[in-house]
């Protein structure tokens, strides 16, 4: 599945130059000058503040122009920092451009700002003025923030300048512009994802032996490959992950060669859905075997179109449009032809011989059904969002909510199991599965048994979704 569009105004990057560090050698120049030729490369703009010296209070307060004056994702950024470019990027250029922060594991200290990460957010942040307890990971450095949050930034910005200039900031250094409006974000109330690095290296140095050490370290890792890494969905389903995704980087290196874009890859993967159809339609064994093969191959490209275009960051709306339309394009019209090759030469009623249409019919219906209640629970959530909770004041519904509460808590126990884990992904039939599925009954079976399966399976994964709907809306 391909990721949202890249289409609005190029990121700017403000470069906080206000510390010694950035001045080191590194790698033929500065610290600096690497970061920012990075920085270029990727693309953003880029702006250097403190170049000429100034203190925390300057560095905030033009910050805070900045971010009032902006309408694309800003991004603040340490002049300090030696990283990989693909650490920058991931963060720079993903699809979402939102509020996010780099973080790794590691001890805090003068280069790295502890933070809490919870839920793949930062909790809380600190630095030499906040104090935080119960850190579990550093700051490196690398604060992104989305357009919607620049006014939040702003005024940020503009608070803590002014408490630096009235030195109410406590030990706070002038080079620590980016983790005090990360801290000031994160107690604003400003949801701040936690990027985290793998692999990859970015951190923040103090001196030359610093920065020396922290260069050679960029060199240990594949950057190449780190980014290739990254573009396979870590979180799939089982079929996707071990059926797939073992090999599926080839594709992409293979397609990023021959520079064909995620749309393209996703045409061919419609072009095989088809010809899976068409086989499917005659009916005979070794033309359902082939229809077998052809339907794998097609899942095979559906998934490698994301990796594509997250491998490229070549993200396109109607790239992400056509990917989800066409999913179900190609397995409805996959049914139609396995309804035709049952059909065919058999005498039947109106709906077939043993019902095949209604059967083929039935499992449209529920996968579309399915598909509205995957759809619409996102909206349902900010539409509760915004009614807020004064609906859950009586007795009867504390109650039910607390019923909620516990299916919610007792899922969340079999999520610590790797196989528990594993049954919950497959139990709801996700798209892997269900091609699988499709692929298996009707090389080794018939269009009959596929369809029952597809109901079968199919009814019980919409129970135990619309059941974890309802606990976790309660």
């Amino acid at each position: 599945m391909q990721v949202q569009p890249d289409t609005v105004t190029q990121t700017v990057a403000v470069v906080l130059a206000n510390t010694p560090a950035a001045r080191l050698a590194c790698d033929g120049g500065t610290v600096l000058g690497r970061l920012t030729e990075q920085l270029t490369s990727i693309p953003v703009a880029v702006r250097v503040v403190g170049r000429a010296g100034g203190d925390l209070a300057d560095d905030l307060r033009e910050i805070a122009v900045v971010a009032r004056a902006g309408s694309a994702p800003l991004a603040i950024i340490s002049g300090d920092v030696v990283a990989h470019t693909e650490a920058i990027a991931g963060l720079l250029e993903h699809p979402a451009r939102g509020t996010g922060a780099l973080v790794a594991p590691g001890e805090p200290g003068p280069g790295a700002s502890p933070v809490r990460v919870e839920n793949d957010r930062v909790a809380a942040a600190g630095n030499s003025f906040h104090q935080l307890v119960g850190p579990n990971a550093t700051f490196r450095g690398v604060l992104q923030v989305a357009a919607s949050d620049l006014p939040r930034l702003a005024a940020v910005a503009a608070e803590l300048s002014d408490l630096a200039k009235e030195d109410l900031l406590g030990e706070a250094r002038d080079d620590e512009a980016a983790d005090l409006l990360l801290a000031g974000m994160v107690r604003s109330g400003v949801p701040v994802a936690a990027v985290r690095l793998g692999v990859l290296h970015a951190e923040r140095v103090t001196g030359q032996e610093a920065a020396d050490a922290a260069f050679g370290r960029l060199g240990t890792v594949d950057e190449e490959r780190a980014r290739l890494d990254a573009a396979i969905k870590q979180d799939d389903g089982f079929f996707a992950t071990y059926a797939v995704s073992t090999w599926s980087r080839h594709l992409v290196k293979a397609a990023a060669w021959l520079r064909l874009t995620p749309n393209g890859v996703t045409g061919i993967s419609v072009g095989l859905a088809a010809m899976a159809a068409i086989w499917f339609s005659t009916g005979t064994r070794a033309a359902q075997l082939a229809g077998a093969v052809a339907l794998y191959l097609s899942f095979v490209l559906d998934c490698v179109d994301g990796q594509l275009a997250r491998y490229t960051r070549r993200f396109s709306p109607i790239g992400a449009w056509l990917d989800a339309t066409f999913d179900r394009v190609k397995e409805y019209v996959v049914y139609v032809g396995l309804a035709i090759g049952y059909a065919g030469g058999i005498v039947g009623g109106r709906t077939g011989p043993e019902n095949i249409w209604a059967l083929a019919v039935a499992a449209m219906l529920l996968q579309a059904i399915r598909h509205m209640i995957d759809f619409s629970y996102a909206g349902a959530v900010a539409d509760a969002a915004k009614v807020g909770s004064a609906w859950g004041n009586s007795r009867r519904s504390l109650a039910v909510a607390a019923d909620g509460a516990r299916l919610v808590q007792l899922a969340g126990k079999f999520e610590k199991g790797t196989a528990t884990r594993w049954a919950k992904k497959i139990v709801v039939l996700p798209i892997g599965e269900r091609m699988a599925l499709i692929a298996v009954t009707a090389a080794f079976f018939n269009a009959h048994v596929t369809f029952v399966a597809l109901l079968v399976w199919g009814g019980v994964a919409t129970l135990y979704t619309l059941t974890g709907r309802i606990a976790r809306s309660l």
